[in-house]
């Protein structure tokens, strides 16, 4: 493998905040950008080393702490615990997500890459899609992201500007099979280009080897797909 140069870098964000991200680079010129967006649980390994195999696959790659207004710089929650992680997601909003994802954009810009897309799981998965309604990004890859169905969300359909693929599980009893229809039907409603799949016996996190609902054959396929996908759209 390539090598991989990591840093922790921090961020101004237009509302006055500070967010630390976390950054994997190639060691050669960077193909595209990818914003990298967590889970509830933080910018955790797994999401460090998410960021770190999209840098192996030649793209700059940041990982943004979203809960920076409400945790302290690199925390990071349970697996078996979510009580302590409800309030950073409760204080989550889409003005701030969007300022957050926006200070990403232009570093990512600034570091000189022509094309950026973002991939997110489960709340990032939502972030990237909200993302992708308001940046100039060139693809958005979801993993289970959550409340896309919701009315809001669902207006956004509208507004997507890349290419979104969206990965769901079929055993996923937080985002049940009327949520993904909705999404779906929004998003052929406005015309946008979308690919849709459900890996059937794959549970909600299904890609984290660090939780329980792990799928090695979901996580496998999926990766697979989001590489060619993330090839076609940012290359």
């Amino acid at each position: 493998m390539s090598q991989i140069l990591e840093e922790t870098i921090q961020l101004q964000v237009s509302d006055g905040t500070a967010m630390q991200a976390f950054v994997a680079k190639p060691a050669s010129k960077p193909a595209a950008g990818i914003l990298v967006l967590q889970e509830a649980f933080g910018v955790n390994h797994h999401i460090r080393q998410m960021a770190i195999n999209f840098a192996q696959e030649g793209y700059l790659a940041i990982a943004p702490e979203l809960f920076h207004r409400t945790a302290h710089a690199g925390f990071e929650g349970p697996y078996d615990n979510f009580q302590p992680l409800m309030p950073h997601i409760q204080a989550l909003t889409p003005t701030g997500t969007i300022a957050d994802t926006k200070s990403c954009f232009d570093w990512l810009e600034s570091q000189g890459v022509q094309k950026i897309g973002a991939v997110g799981y489960c709340m990032g998965g939502r972030v990237a899609y909200v993302a992708n309604s308001v940046l100039r990004l060139k693809a958005a890859v979801s993993y289970y992201g959550s409340q896309i169905a919701s009315p809001e969300n669902l207006a956004r359909a509208k507004d997507q500007q890349g290419s979104l693929l969206l990965n769901w599980g079929g055993a996923d009893k937080h985002i049940p099979p009327d949520q993904i229809r909705a999404i779906e039907d929004a998003l052929r409603a406005a015309g946008k280009s979308f690919v849709n799949v459900v890996y059937s016996g794959a549970d909600h996190g299904f890609n984290c080897d660090a939780r329980p609902s792990y799928n090695a054959e979901a996580a496998e396929e999926s990766w697979a797909l989001t590489r060619t996908f993330l090839k076609r759209h940012l290359a």
